[in-house]
């Protein structure tokens, strides 16, 4: 049995990278960048203008009120192109270029135009006033996001801006999801006696795809080792990597170490000290990924975020590939496994003073996934440790 620790460094050593592909960048979002980003142009690429009003020289309206004479105006993608003079202002517009010979804008709220030929400056518009200077924002060649970040929402208008119609990105890993177990049947069906629904692979689907997977759902497989042998085989050709779930223990029906080992995979660990999910299993066959996790639903998402969502990210040169931690306060006394750490789901809330606050859902065992659903974090507990209320602990935040 080895610690957490030791089996995230076995995944991080075994998982290969996956070569990249240029999509559109409509398509992009969730996809990992496998390329640094750069502006090709200054951001604005002009001095801009906040507001609408008059562009003036600041100068010239320190005596405010200050009359001047309206020589043109400058708006969005039509500028003014004639230098200020003594005396001259330009009616301007929000996001329109600031002529030269103009060090301010004064908004139009502060002024007054007489006859429309001549504005009244009604007080003094400071040096630089409701002007986004030139290059303000960015400069041209600078970089703006790294190879390895994961494309969001918020980054597409940054990256757009600068002529990335198509970006480079890491190709998808493929995923296969086994479910064994005679016991259990398609969602989509009604149990009957001593059965239950698959809840696992649905669960596992929507992780992996949150990783930026392409995944397959498999049919059932049933507690026969030769069907097993033969449904990995085929799942493998066509997959990056196989979650089997289920059949990870050593009770009679349980074939998945069997299986593996029969069809000449190599197990890196086969039992990890930790609660939920001891039975975990990581393999390799023909430089493809194997984890087979237990059949327990909340066993199954934490060894999930551990382990599987770890190798999926790194597959595709993704930064910040474990589960992002943090310390919250412990509301009430919590009892950790006496020869395991635990990573029990928990809730995270920030309290009226600003402070982490850990609230337990009841945890009452690793088929718990009505409490599960409710979690936003993991409580880590080591091993033969008990926290009592106000204790401070680590939390691993959920994806």
């Amino acid at each position: 049995m080895i610690p957490v620790s030791e089996a995230i460094k076995f995944i991080k050593s075994e998982t290969f990278s996956l070569k990249s592909e240029t999509i559109d960048l409509s398509e992009s979002i969730g996809r990992v960048l496998a390329e640094d980003i750069f502006s090709d142009m200054d951001l604005p690429p002009f001095d801009r203008s906040q507001m609408d009003g008059f562009a003036v020289n600041s100068e010239e309206t320190r005596n405010a009120p200050a009359k001047l004479k309206i020589i043109g105006e400058s708006v969005a993608g039509k500028g003014f192109d004639r230098k200020l003079k003594r005396g001259e202002a330009v009616r301007i517009m929000t996001g329109a270029r600031v002529p030269d010979g103009a060090d301010a804008v004064q908004k139009v709220e502060l002024t007054r135009e007489l006859n429309g030929n001549f504005v009244e400056i009604l007080e003094p518009a400071k040096p630089k006033r409701n002007i986004v200077r030139r290059a303000e924002e960015i400069k041209k060649g600078e970089q703006i996001f790294r190879k390895g970040e994961r494309i969001t929402e918020n980054m597409i208008a940054s990256i757009a801006s600068f002529g990335y119609a198509k970006v480079k990105v890491s190709r998808k890993p493929i995923v296969s999801i086994l479910a064994t177990g005679s016991e259990i049947v398609d969602v989509s069906e009604k149990p009957e006696k001593d059965q239950i629904r698959n809840s696992n692979s649905i669960m596992l689907e929507a992780f992996a795809r949150k990783t930026g997977a392409a995944t397959k759902v498999l049919p059932i497989a049933r507690d026969d080792i030769s069907n097993l042998k033969l449904q990995i085989s085929d799942a493998l050709k066509s997959s990056d990597v196989l979650i089997i779930t289920g059949g990870v223990s050593v009770g009679d029906y349980d074939f998945t170490k069997p299986a593996l080992r029969e069809l000449g995979a190599e197990i890196f660990f086969e039992k990890v000290s930790l609660k939920p999910g001891k039975p975990a299993v990581f393999a390799k066959l023909n430089d493809k990924l194997i984890f087979g996790l237990p059949g327990n639903p909340v066993s199954v998402a934490v060894t999930f975020c551990l382990f599987v969502r770890t190798a999926l990210l790194k597959m595709q040169g993704a930064e910040n590939i474990e589960l992002k931690k943090g310390f919250a306060v412990i509301s009430q006394k919590i009892k950790g496994a006496k020869e395991r750490d635990s990573y029990l789901p928990v809730f995270v809330e920030t309290n009226k003073k600003g402070n982490l606050i850990v609230e337990s859902l009841r945890f009452t065992g690793s088929s718990n996934f009505i409490a599960f659903s409710k979690a936003n974090s993991l409580l880590f507990i080591p091993q033969g440790v008990s926290f009592q209320a106000g204790d401070v602990a680590q939390i691993l935040f959920l994806p």
